[in-house]
């Protein structure tokens, strides 16, 4: 008895030790391969009463516009969800507070069905006002859920008719969500006034803004950006910094954004095991006016409060980011002493605005943090501990002294020759 279970027993184990192997031969189903998120892109077409006028290739700008569209609904790639959200296309009255609302989505966003979405763009008519404000914050909602990567594109000939309500401090606010949502923006008129609203409102959110006058720049254009959605990107992940190291998120490696105010100090924690090294950079995106002459600081120190290194930058005159990083590599340890050591990275800037400009929310920054195996050559300048200034220091003091004694040297041996001369 006791034999035939143990041959049962080993029959049932070669049985599933065959199972398994054969199970991981085959291919894995379809089911069980891993999919990415597709990404959603909504196009926000201006359909207000302006876009009747006739100057983009001898037909309106609406015509114009509709024609783009089916150019670029032919083009979609397969992966990717789009929706349409139209602004000012509806009420032709002079009710400002019903106009202002006037915005609402034509094609959800989701598989494209391009005879149905074709059909829903046949339809549109300049109406109305132009509620930008209102037709972002509607395409924000509308985008919402997933990780997928977030797209919207403006069309517009126009500036916002719906204040107080600054599309830019919507793009801001957009910004500050943390879901990782671009904007770009196109302008159908080569007006200053629509082109610095438009730039604001891309640059608010890492965007492009576009100045398009002929029916075939616009659907080139478009089309890119649906393009450009489509393809693999590093998706941040949202952190929110510390007023101090001891309540500071401990980040792993990997891609961040948060926001910092004007003149802040922003921390981060990161664990570091001897024989690794920290890299770390940090960029702030001035996505509004600043003052001219300003600068960042990002620093690593201990959790005592002693610098192990910095990096920093500054500037003078307007520029769209300013970046640094820094290099921490920790020594090996012995066997038994190989205890991780948590590193302090502070973020500050020095950033200022004139009074007129809205310092909430903060500017958008973008931090990356690595950790790799420590470099092993000690002509690597990071071994030697560069970074900390002191070894720097050192080299630079004793570099000096050589030069000023065979300088030295030199002068007293030229004049005893012209002396005995």
């Amino acid at each position: 008895m006791i034999i035939r279970r143990r041959l049962t027993v080993g029959v049932g184990i070669l049985l599933a030790t065959l199972t398994a192997g054969l199970g991981s031969a085959l291919p894995a189903s379809a089911d069980e391969t891993p999919t990415q998120a597709s990404p959603k892109v909504e196009l926000v077409l201006d359909v207000s009463g302006s876009m009747r006028t006739r100057d983009i290739d001898g037909q309106s700008r609406m015509s114009a516009a509709k024609q783009a569209f089916n150019e670029v609904l032919d083009a979609v790639p397969e992966q990717v969800q789009l929706g349409i959200r139209t602004l000012g296309a509806d009420y032709p009255g002079d009710d400002r507070k019903v106009g202002c609302k006037d915005t609402k989505q034509l094609y959800p966003v989701g598989p494209l069905d391009r005879t149905e979405a074709k059909t829903a763009v046949a339809t549109l008519a300049p109406t109305g006002w132009t509620p930008i404000g209102p037709a972002l914050l509607g395409a924000a909602d509308d985008l919402e859920g997933g990780d997928s990567t977030r797209r919207i594109v403006l069309i517009s000939d126009g500036e916002d008719t719906c204040g107080p309500l600054d599309p830019c401090e919507v793009a801001r606010d957009i910004a500050a969500r943390g879901i990782h949502l671009v904007i770009d923006t196109l302008g159908l008129v080569p007006n200053a006034k629509i082109r610095q609203q438009l730039t604001c409102i891309a640059e608010a959110t890492g965007g492009t803004y576009t100045a398009v006058q002929h029916t075939d720049e616009l659907s080139g254009r478009v089309k890119q950006l649906v393009d450009r959605a489509a393809e693999p990107v590093v998706t941040p992940v949202a952190t929110k910094g510390a007023d101090s190291c001891t309540d500071a998120p401990e980040l792993k490696p990997g891609l961040y954004t948060d926001r910092e105010k004007f003149a802040e100090h922003r921390w981060y924690k990161v664990e570091v095991k001897p024989g690794q090294e920290l890299r770390a950079s940090v960029s702030v995106f001035a996505d509004r006016a600043v003052n001219n002459d300003y600068g960042m600081l990002l620093r690593a120190v201990t959790t005592h409060g002693r610098e192990i290194v910095r990096g920093s930058e500054s500037g003078t005159g307007r520029t769209d980011a300013i970046s640094s990083g820094l290099r921490y590599p920790k020594p090996e340890q012995d066997a038994d002493e190989q205890t991780p050591e948590t590193v302090c990275l502070q973020v500050s800037n020095s950033f200022s605005a004139p009074a007129s400009v809205k310092t909430t929310p903060g500017m958008p920054l973008e931090l990356t943090v690595d950790v790799v195996d420590a470099p092993d050559e000690a002509a690597d300048v990071a071994a030697f501990g560069l970074g900390h200034g002191w070894w720097l220091l050192g080299l630079l003091t004793l570099t000096g002294l050589i030069v000023g004694l065979l300088f030295g040297w030199i002068s007293r041996w030229r004049i005893a020759v012209w002396r005995t001369r």
